[in-house]
Parts: structure tokens; sequence; C-alpha cells
């Protein structure tokens, strides 16, 4: 047996004992640190066939592992490799086609339109077609140059030996396994942040937050809560775009995650903060203010959005999820709304591609909570390389 053999074997081992409770990257960790047999390029090689096989998601039900593991390392690489040379030199010699030269190569059991089933829960505006070829692409890294900080990036930038683009004045891209700790101080310098995950918060920049009688009678401080804050990113980027002064509350359920949020503030400068630790969902709750301009809410969402990156979570993914977030959302809503002053503004975000997480929520937030939609947006990251969100901004009226 071929080494090549061994490879595809242990990546079978690994996918059929893996049940999706955790990353698979963890999973995958905590295997090679238990068989230290394994050298770097077999891991890299172990790791590649894993995540191809994962990048095709539900499509080729029936077909063999062994078969099926080939065709999605075909369709996800571009190169010609050791290992397709062996095993499928055929193959190998039309890697470097476009992906509809290669579906014609790989015969018609495998239908691309089959990687993602759940079509019929789709956000509205989502090509599937489109949606389901962007699984076989890893997503770019993407940073955002922080105020400031402009100059001197773009001058490390330019001295590094990276291939890297902007995409518009304050985001870079980058390939995936770019080190960028090498060249700048994250969270100081830069923040690592999806493409759209920069601009779930555009609506800010038009300088509507205020409405006419609260600019008459503005206080020095701009009250925000981010509601589910997690380690920080939109906070920051809150930060970041306000030229006055702000008061920021910060919460989020688990303490783990507050304490990354504290020490990201401290890269970044945020000195000025409050924080809590809680459930909003919870009957007590109360975040200790008597009301904010502007919540915040990066809600809890399957991910769907994100899949490009974690490419196992579609694969393990139960439709039942859907509903069941759903029904968490509103509950946070409903724990978050109360705390918004009149006329405030109320920003709620998912990382999801599924309506019942996305317009369904926004028709509940205008219905249930007396609220006027502003702006609504599905931020299309499949033909991008970058992750898709959603975005609704209302007014409380």
């Amino acid at each position: 047996m071929s080494r090549f053999d061994s490879y595809i074997n242990t990546a079978e081992k690994l996918i059929g004992t893996f049940k999706g409770e955790r990353p698979f990257a963890v999973y995958l960790k905590n295997f090679f640190s238990a068989n230290k047999k394994y050298g770097s390029q077999d891991r890299r090689s172990i790791t590649a066939l894993c995540y191809n096989y994962f990048r095709i998601g539900f499509a080729g039900p029936g077909i063999p592992f062994r078969e099926k593991i080939l065709i999605a390392t075909f369709l996800c690489e571009t190169a010609p490799s050791e290992l397709m040379e062996n095993l499928k030199p055929e193959w190998n010699k039309k890697i470097s086609g476009t992906l509809k030269e290669k579906l014609a190569v790989t015969g018609p059991e495998f239908l691309l339109s089959d990687i993602f089933p759940f079509y019929k829960e789709l956000s509205g505006g989502i090509e599937r077609t489109g949606f389901c070829k962007s699984f076989l692409i890893q997503p770019d890294l993407f940073l955002r140059i922080r105020p400031h900080t402009r100059v001197s990036v773009l001058k490390k930038l330019a001295r590094s030996k990276l291939a890297w683009n902007m995409k518009g004045e304050d985001c870079v891209q980058l390939t995936n396994s770019d080190k960028v700790e090498d060249l700048f101080i994250i969270d100081k310098e830069v923040v690592v942040q999806d493409y759209n995950s920069q601009k779930v918060l555009d609506y800010l920049k038009n300088g509507s937050l205020l409405t006419k009688s609260q600019k008459d009678n503005l206080k020095p401080d701009l009250a925000i809560w981010d509601t589910c804050a997690a380690s920080g990113g939109k906070s920051i980027l809150l930060n970041d775009l306000f030229n006055i002064k702000i008061d920021l509350t910060v919460s989020d359920i688990r303490a783990n995650i507050i304490l990354i949020l504290h020490r990201r503030f401290k890269k970044a400068g945020i000195k000025e903060y409050k924080y809590f630790i809680t459930d909003i969902t919870s009957p007590d709750f109360n975040p200790g203010d008597s009301g904010f301009d502007l919540v915040v809410c990066d809600a809890p969402c399957t991910g769907s959005g994100t899949w490009g990156r974690t490419p196992e979570q579609l694969c393990y993914f139960e439709e039942s999820s859907i509903r069941e977030y759903s029904t968490l959302q509103k509950r946070i809503i409903g724990g978050s709304m109360p705390h918004l002053k009149q006329g405030g503004l109320f920003i709620y975000i998912t990382c999801s591609v599924f309506k019942q997480e996305n317009e369904m929520i926004s028709e509940y937030i205008t219905e249930k909570f007396n609220c006027s939609l502003l702006e609504q947006q599905l931020l299309k990251g499949y033909d991008k390389k970058a992750d898709n969100m959603f975005t609704a901004v209302f007014r409380k009226l």
C-alpha cells in the first residue's frame, strides 16, 4: 500500500469517527498530538483530504468514500499533485481546468447543486449555483486597518512579500495562509475581520444615528450596548467609527470569551467600557442602564454564512437547528429591546444565509417592537471569497 493510500485510509478513519461536536481543526490537532508518527507532510496531506471531502457537502451520497474524496480533491485543488498523479493520473492532467471542465469528468452521480441541500431555506438574493461553487474554495483572509495606522500598515505591506489587495479604503485582502501576526500588532494596527463583517455597521457612517431632538440634547457620551459581544470585534469597529466619545457597554453569556475581549480591548487601546456576563433571555435580566442610544445585536446563529471556512459544519448540520436559533434570536431581542431609548437604533446582525434567521426576524422586530426598518441587507460573500452576512437597522418609535 502506498503512502497515498494510507493518507486516504487515515482521512476515512478521521471523518468516520468525527461527530461534529467541536471544530474539526481541534479534533485533528488532538489526533496528531496522540499519533506522533505523522510527519509535517503527512499531516498537511491528510488535513487537505479531509477538508476537501467536507467541502463537497452532501453531494455524491452514493459514491464510495475513496472515489468521493478523490472527486473532492480534484474539484477543490487547482495544481497537479503527487497524490493525484499516483491515484488518479488522468484527472491530475486536468486539475488546472475550469470547474465546468472538471464537472464534465466526475460523472453524473456528482451534482454540484447537492453540496448544499437546504436551498428552500435560503434568504432572498442568494444564487444557488454560485453559492454551492463557493464551498469548493477556501475564503480569503481580511484585515481592517485601524484609524491613524493606515500609512504605516501600507508601508509594511509594500515591504512584505505577501500578495495583497485593497478592498476599499481600509480593507486588505490576503490569502488564508498568510502569517499576518508576524507583520502587524493585531488589534492595535489592524483587526482580523472578514470583508462583510467590516461592513455590517456601514449605516452608521451616514451620520443618522441620532434624531434631531437627540442631537439638540446630545450628552457628551453616546450610550452603546453590544449585546452579544463575543471577543469584541464589532465593539472595536464601533469605537473606530465614531469621532465622539462613546459610553460603551459589552455583554456575553460566556465568561471565557469576555476574558478574550478584555485582552483585545487592551491592545486596541479601549480603556473605558462597562461589561457584564449574563443570559439576556433570563426573566430577571437587567443591564443596569436606563437606556441606550444604540443597541447592536450580533446574534448567535447557525453560522451558515461562514461554512466556507468551517465546511465540516455543513456536513453535520441538522435543519431543525434553524428554528432553534430563530427562537433564541427572538428571545435575545426581547431581552434587549426594552433597554433601547425611544428614537434609538437597533442593529441586528447574523452570519447566516437562512431567511428564518434573517428576513423573518426582521419582520418580527418591526411587528413586535414598534420599530421602523431603515435598512436591510444580505451581504453576499460567496462571490468575493468572503463570509455571507445579514444586517438590518431599526429605529425605535
